[in-house]
């Protein structure tokens, strides 16, 4: 007897912790739906608006305000979206959002990596100081510089044409912001990397081109997609800049959309939204894993 009371001894823990995981994993079974189901409801609020405006889009006039909103088109009006190009001028308007944002992505990918490297990898004297002078330029809105930098903008003549849109961007809160993204990856490099490269005779530019830049592509794409939506949706400085349309951009273009009597097109100024809204998906899905990626390397780093 005594021996089969030994035999049978370690199989009692292995029941008990069998009993005790299974509430476990009926837990764990139930946590992802759960999870997905809150998801759903949290996604309600922003997929409805953009679902309602795809709609809407193919909706005639008078149905677009409607009361119970019409989800589903029965017959859509596809000539809607043939009358944002065909009426107004949203081809032009349209390349002059893309370059313009193109430009002011390029140019602050290139400032904030230069000024990030600088500020994370060489020492220069008053470093520590003016970092953070730098980055409380973030607390100035941006409605507070707009009137100064229309009389310096106006005083150049260089109003109605888009430099004040791609130069100031470029000097201003992107490249702040991109500093910070940029300077905080570059902290969390080996210095063991860049006394390699010194050994292999590379001086600081050589440094910063073929050892800090390749390990930076998720910051860099961080910095890209942010910039390029800030600059895609910019409003006010367009339309303080700006006089021509010719010379709009898609934000300020879609208020343009009215009929002889100053009423609201909606149904067509929805057909133009929709096409503005396809280039930032595109970026966005394009580039999400790097975004994230970056991001979170950035936030956890230095």
């Amino acid at each position: 007897m005594s021996l089969e009371t030994a035999a049978r001894q370690p199989a009692l823990p292995r029941d008990t912790a069998t009993a005790q995981r299974a509430p476990g994993r009926r837990t764990s079974r139930w946590r992802k739906p759960l999870l997905y189901a809150a998801m759903v409801v949290l996604a309600i609020p922003f997929v409805f608006p953009t679902w309602w405006m795809i709609t809407s889009s193919l909706l005639p006039e008078n149905e677009v305000l409607s009361y119970p909103p019409k989800l589903l088109p029965l017959h859509p009006q596809w000539s809607n979206y043939k009358a944002a190009f065909a009426n107004y001028p949203l081809a032009h308007q349209y390349v002059n959002s893309l370059y313009i944002a193109l430009l002011v992505t390029a140019g602050t990918m290139l400032v904030a990596s230069l000024s990030g490297y600088a500020f994370a990898r060489v020492p220069f004297p008053g470093r520590t100081w003016l970092f953070p002078l730098i980055l409380s330029g973030l607390l100035i809105p941006t409605e507070v510089t707009v009137i100064p930098l229309f009389k310096m903008v106006d005083r150049l003549g260089l109003t109605n044409t888009h430099w004040p849109l791609i130069v100031i961007p470029i000097l201003g809160a992107p490249s702040v912001l991109g500093t910070f993204v940029m300077r905080q990856f570059f902290l969390a490099i080996p210095d063991e990397l860049e006394d390699a490269g010194r050994i292999d005779g590379l001086n600081r530019f050589g440094l910063y081109f073929r050892v800090a830049l390749p390990l930076a592509r998720p910051a860099l794409a961080s910095v890209a997609i942010f910039t390029f939506l800030n600059s895609w949706n910019m409003y006010l400085e367009p339309l303080v800049y700006e006089t021509d349309k010719s010379n709009y951009t898609l934000p300020v273009a879609l208020t343009q959309y009215t009929d002889a009597y100053g009423s609201h097109l909606w149904n067509v100024q929805l057909a133009a939204s929709v096409t503005t809204v396809v280039p930032v998906l595109i970026v966005f899905i394009a580039a999400q894993r790097h975004f994230v990626e970056g991001l979170a390397q950035t936030g956890l780093k230095g």
